[in-house]
C-alpha cells in the first residue's frame, strides 16, 4: 500500500509541476480535454481486446492521468479536487453495496444488480434510464439501456422469446423494404439492432465487443488481400468481384493460420 501511496502522490506531483509551468498543460479546460479523454478510452479500449496487458497499462495510466488533471483544473476554482473525487466514488461504492457494508443478504451477481438500479433511484433518480451518457455509440448504449430496465425486472424470460422477437423485426423490416419506405426500413432496422443486441446478452456477448473484433478481422484480411494482389502485380481498378473474391479467400486462409 506504501508504494500505491507514493506513486499516486507522486503523479499529483508532476501535474501541479506540469499545470503550473508547462505552456501546454497551463491552457487546457475541461473542453479542450475532453476529445482527448475520448481518444484515450478507445485506446484502452482496444488494448482490451487485443488482450495486451502491457498495452492496457500504458493506457490506463493515460486514462488515470486525465481524472488527476480535470480535479487540478477543478481545484483552482475551488470546484472539487482529487480528494473529493476518490471520497465521492468511495461514498457511492459503500452505499451501494450493502451486502457488504450493511447486514442486507444477496444470492448472486444479478441480485447484486437489481439492488444497484433500485438505490440509484432512492437517491433520487427519476429514471432507471437516467445514468446512461446522450453521446454513448449507439449499439453500447442500446446495451446498457437493456442492462439497467433488466436491473428492475423488466425483461425477457428466455433467450428463445428474443430471439422469436428478432426474427419477428426482420420479418417487418422486409415489408418496409418492399414497400420502399425509406423513413420506416430505417426505423425498423433499428429495431433488428435493438433486438439483436438484446439476444446478445443472453447468449453472454457483448455486441459493441463483437462487432469491433469482426471490424479487425476484416481489416486485417482486406489489408492481406491487398498485399496479395499488388505482389500479383494486379490492380482493384481492372479485377472483376469474382477475381477479388478469390484472393479474399486465400487472405482468409492465410489470417486464419497466423491466428493458431
Amino acid at each position: 500500500m506504501e508504494n500505491k501511496t507514493k506513486s499516486f502522490a507522486r503523479l499529483l506531483t508532476i501535474m501541479d509541476e506540469l499545470r503550473e509551468k508547462c505552456p501546454w498543460d497551463k491552457k487546457q479546460t475541461f473542453d479542450s480535454l475532453r476529445y482527448l479523454t475520448i481518444e484515450e478510452i478507445y485506446e484502452l479500449s482496444d488494448a482490451i481486446l487485443d488482450k495486451d496487458t502491457q498495452e492496457i497499462k500504458k493506457e490506463l495510466g493515460d486514462v488515470l492521468l486525465h481524472i488527476v488533471f480535470y480535479s487540478r483544473i477543478a481545484s483552482e476554482t475551488n470546484d472539487f479536487d482529487i480528494a473529493d473525487v476518490i471520497n465521492s466514488v468511495c461514498d457511492k461504492l459503500v452505499h451501494r453495496h450493502p451486502h457488504i457494508y450493511s447486514n442486507v443478504e444477496v444470492t448472486d451477481s444479478e441480485e447484486v444488480k437489481k439492488n444497484w438500479e433500485k438505490l440509484k433511484l432512492k437517491e433520487g433518480k427519476a429514471s432507471v434510464l437516467e445514468g446512461v451518457p446522450k453521446s454513448l455509440p449507439a449499439i453500447v448504449k442500446a446495451f446498457r439501456i437493456q442492462e439497467k430496465v433488466r436491473g428492475i425486472g423488466f425483461d425477457w424470460d428466455n433467450k428463445t422469446q428474443v430471439w422469436e422477437k428478432v426474427l419477428e423485426e426482420i420479418e417487418e423490416l422486409k415489408v418496409e423494404i418492399e414497400k420502399k419506405d425509406q423513413d420506416r426500413i430505417e426505423s425498423e432496422f433499428g429495431d433488428v439492432l435493438f433486438a439483436l443486441t438484446n439476444y446478445a446478452r443472453f447468449v453472454d456477448v457483448n455486441p459493441e465487443d463483437a462487432l469491433e473484433r469482426t471490424n479487425k478481422r476484416f481489416i486485417k484480411r482486406f489489408q492481406i488481400m491487398e498485399k496479395i494482389i499488388s505482389n500479383a502485380g494486379l490492380n482493384f481498378d481492372n479485377m472483376t468481384l469474382v477475381e477479388m473474391d478469390k484472393y479474399w479467400n486465400d487472405a482468409k486462409q492465410i489470417s486464419s493460420k497466423h491466428n493458431n
